[in-house]
């Protein structure tokens, strides 16, 4: 390898926007792709899944992923039907998490465009999925699992190392060494210090260069109890006979709502109403979190009990199936409903939403971010009719924002993290973020530690010295 061998950058997701995290790394012949997300929100966005790679697929040495949520993931069978074969390196439990979301993602995929194909509601025909079940398989094949803070290769000269970020189990920072070149610090989705869960993110130490993600770059997060106002949005919606949906996101947010709702059971602050989790997903991501817990994964806290009990509450019921999904819909009387996907963009909470929007004593609560162009920002932006299956329905259904829950960093949060750098680094770039909210981040950064930050744009090539 020569000496000072040319590193390049290249944003091809998450640059101005806040989904389909990738990062391609070029350095000395190699070529890494850090993260493999899709783009999700405004059809603009949701269409660059389906254009073609920037580069051949089959020249990429490895991917590496920082999580299992799908805008940083979910593209990975798409790359590997498009001819990747090299190594997809991650944590022990974020494999785990990935052999549940990666079929689920491609079995909707198929189920939505086999719907869409019968109902006639698609601008496509016929209405295509993606990738299908096969291909999320085979990249599955492809991963190889590592531990936090034990560093591996990733190509010749290509040095990764894992650290725990804080945001969902198995979630990493990654620290980048490149032989001859500069040290990368990848943020990944960065968790908060107070997760009921999980262990705080890892300090940024040394690097040259910083990739910080901004999804709340231009906010903070409220300081309101999320459990204590989850436990009055329920306690009115029951008084009043209705349903409380909450679009939630399997991986994590659900984890933590049961973890909640369990503690405002124990205390005895949760209303006697059947509960129910409606996803396959999210059911077997919560089979995988019980088992970290049992296993003392080494990013969840020490501070917890380790058993699986934690998350069971009374009048819990698990919905595996589709019909099962039906019979909740069609029960009478007040409950809980937690259901995918978190921004209402898809699965089974879209039915629930198309059901009890219309009935004012009903209430959605929204425990997470909302992308720009999908139905849970539409909710929180106060719609009076959002269009599922084709059709207008009539939003009257109280709609509560309970941001407490969120398990992203808030603005001054990751200025906290930020900070922690051992010495300025060459520049930091603000990405995973949308714009007003990447800018925000970037100012601060710029105006509180007067250090070199940009928010790069979508497919640049950034020239990186060492």
């Amino acid at each position: 390898m020569s000496h000072g061998a040319v590193t390049t950058l290249i944003p091809l997701g998450a640059a101005q926007s806040v989904t389909g995290s990738k990062f391609l790394v070029e350095h000395a012949g190699r070529r890494v792709l850090f993260d493999a997300g899709l783009f999700q929100g405004l059809k603009e966005l949701r269409e660059r899944n389906w254009a073609a790679f920037p580069v051949q697929p089959d020249t990429l040495d490895a991917v590496v992923i920082s999580h299992a949520h799908l805008d940083h993931c979910g593209y990975l069978p798409r790359l590997v039907k498009a001819g990747f074969r090299g190594e997809v390196h991650v944590t022990f439990d974020t494999g785990r998490l990935m052999s549940v979301v990666l079929p689920d993602s491609a079995r909707l995929q198929e189920e939505e465009a086999k719907y869409a194909n019968r109902s006639g509601y698609s601008k496509h025909h016929p209405a295509l999925a993606l990738y299908g079940e096969d291909d999320a398989w085979a990249a599955l094949e492809q991963l190889r699992s590592h531990s936090f803070d034990e560093p591996f290769n990733a190509g010749d000269g290509v040095r990764v190392t894992f650290q725990p970020a804080g945001h969902i189990l198995g979630s990493a920072t990654v620290r980048v060494e490149l032989i001859d070149g500069p040290t990368i610090r990848f943020s990944g989705d960065l968790g908060r210090p107070t997760h009921p869960l999980l262990v705080p993110p890892s300090p940024v130490g040394d690097c040259d260069f910083l990739v910080v993600e901004s999804t709340y770059g231009d906010r903070e997060h409220t300081n309101a109890d999320g459990a204590e106002a989850l436990a009055d949005v329920i306690g009115r919606t029951v008084d009043r006979g209705g349903k409380v949906i909450i679009p939630a996101f399997a991986v994590d947010r659900t984890e933590v709502l049961l973890y909640h709702l369990r503690q405002l059971a124990d205390a005895g602050r949760l209303p006697h109403v059947p509960i129910y989790v409606d996803s396959p997903m999210a059911l077997a991501a919560l089979q995988i979190y019980r088992e970290a817990f049992e296993e003392h994964a080494a990013d969840v806290r020490a501070d917890l009990p380790r058993h699986a009990a934690m998350f069971d509450l009374p009048n819990l019921t698990e919905v595996f199936d589709s019909e099962g999904s039906k019979a909740v819909t069609a029960r009478g009387g007040p409950a809980i409903i937690i259901a995918g996907a978190g921004m209402a963009s898809g699965g089974r909470v879209v039915h629930h939403l198309e059901r009890f929007l219309p009935d004012d004593r009903n209430s959605v609560v929204l425990v997470g971010f909302q992308a720009a162009g999908t139905r849970g920002r539409q909710l929180l932006d106060g719609s009076s009719s959002v269009k599922i299956h084709g059709q207008y329905v009539r939003v009257k259904a109280e709609v509560c924002d309970l941001t407490g829950f969120s398990v992203h960093a808030d603005a001054s949060e990751l200025m906290d993290w930020v900070r922690t750098a051992e010495r300025p680094p060459h520049t930091v770039f603000v990405v995973h973020g949308e714009p007003a909210s990447a800018a925000a981040l970037r100012d601060r950064i710029v105006r509180e530690l007067d250090w070199n930050a940009v928010t790069p744009e979508h497919a640049e090539r950034i020239v990186l010295h060492r």
